[in-house]
Order: C-alpha cells, then structure tokens, then sequence
C-alpha cells in the first residue's frame, strides 16, 4: 500500500489511541514525515518498534512529546536522544530544519540518525554525538528542549540552557513517570519548575557518558541504593567501572 496512505491512517488512529484530538500542526507534521525512511518493520503500527538496536516511541507517543512541546514556529530546538531521527524529522517540519540540534550519547546512532535524516531531505538538522545531560552550549539558549529518556528532576544544564520562557519536555521519575514541561524565568512555577503535567508515560533512564547502550555500564552513587532499589532497574555488566556522581548531572 502507498506509504502516504497508510501514513493518513496512522495519523487519523492517533487521536481515538489518546482520546483527544491531536494539535493541528502536530497533526500535519506527522503526516509529512515519511516514517518508513525511519523504522523498516511495521513502521506506521501505533507501538514501539527496534531499529540498529535502539527503541523507536510509537507514534502515539511522539504525537504526545510533541503536543506538550508546544511549538509555533521557528523555535530553537534541542531534541535530547535522537535515536533513529524520526522525532527530530517532524520537529523539522515543526520548526525548520535549521532550527533543529539533536544530540545522541550512542555514536552509532549518531551516524544512523543523519544517514535516514539526510536521504529523507532533513539533511539540515544537525546531529552530534554528546552526553545529554550536558546539553549543546554551542547552540544554546534554546527555546525548546525535548528530552526522550526519564529522569530524576529536570538535569541542571539543559534547564540552563533554555532562553527566557524556554520550555522542557521530559518523563520525569523513576519507576513510575509524568511527562512534564518545565519552563524558565518568573512564569515557572511548582516543584522544579514543573508547569504542567500531561500523564504517565514510561521511558528508559537517561545515561551519561560511559553508559552507552553499546558501551559498558558504571556504578552510580545517588541513584545506586535509592531508585535502583525502588524501580527495579538492574546495572548492566561493568560494575567494576569508575563511578558517576548523578549530583554532577542533575
């Protein structure tokens, strides 16, 4: 069947999977991102799905991100985890490609995420490989940050980087998650700068440097005896590595 079509499909099944109706540009992005480029098996089925060995949100999910996100139009955008590239792909279309950073810990999925960016035509986004709890100085302030991987509270750097009235969107928590945007400036108010909260949501846990998936793991100190006992995360191999101080991070 024409990808275009089932692309119409998949969109038009979104707004019944979340109950609400999708935002409007949101809802046109989506339907202009070819995501057969993206994810080769069952691209347009609403779940996750596998690609180089990375989780790939399902749409309904990126449809959710996206929403909360809140863009109008020529924002300056970090996307945090860029994976395969799709969700930077439709912010392209959200934004403009020029105004899109994505940043990938995995240098694998670096170069997988610009080689499906550029043969889709989003050769403008720029991709690099960087610890995301560190953000992108380079390109800072941001006036939207989107962060694909759960974390305690809102890391310290991406937080500073955000212009005035800069807005973050992440899956905040440990075992049990909210999908939250936090905002900077006066306007920001509640726990952490939490302005609004929009459900649960489940997400793999942020890594920093030396936790790449394709990498071994370190020890963590603040997070080792606390959330690792609470959720039920389990460390993979490589215990003996040098330890991570969260508080450094976060």
């Amino acid at each position: 069947m024409d990808p275009a079509v089932l692309r119409e499909d998949m969109v038009d099944g979104l707004e019944q999977s979340l109950g609400e109706r999708l935002d409007e540009r949101v809802d046109v992005a989506m339907r202009t991102v070819p995501r057969h480029e993206f994810v080769d098996d069952q691209p347009y089925a609403n779940r996750d799905a596998t690609e180089n060995g990375s989780r790939v949100l399902a749409p309904s999910t990126v449809a959710r991100l996206l929403s909360a996100l809140d863009t109008t139009g020529g924002e300056n955008v970090l996307v945090v985890g860029a994976g395969v590239g799709y969700t930077a792909a439709v912010v392209a279309e959200l934004v403009g490609e020029s105004n899109v950073q994505a940043i990938d810990i995995s240098r694998r999925m670096v170069l997988y995420a610009r080689q499906r960016l550029a043969q889709t035509g989003y050769e403008g986004v720029l991709v690099d490989c960087r610890d995301g709890a560190s953000g992108y100085p380079e390109y800072a302030p941001f006036d939207r940050v989107l962060l694909e991987a759960a974390a305690i509270r809102p890391p310290r750097s991406l937080v500073d980087q955000l212009a005035p009235s800069g807005r973050l969107v992440f899956p905040m928590g440990g075992p049990k998650q909210t999908l939250v945007a936090v905002e900077s400036g006066p306007e920001a108010a509640g726990p952490d700068g939490v302005v609004e909260r929009y459900g649960p949501v489940q997400f793999a846990p942020m890594l920093v440097d030396g936790e790449q998936p394709d990498g071994l793991a370190r020890n963590r100190t603040v997070r080792e005896d606390r959330e690792y006992a609470e959720s039920g995360w389990h460390a993979r191999a490589g215990w003996e590595q040098e330890w991570v101080d969260w508080d450094e991070h976060l």
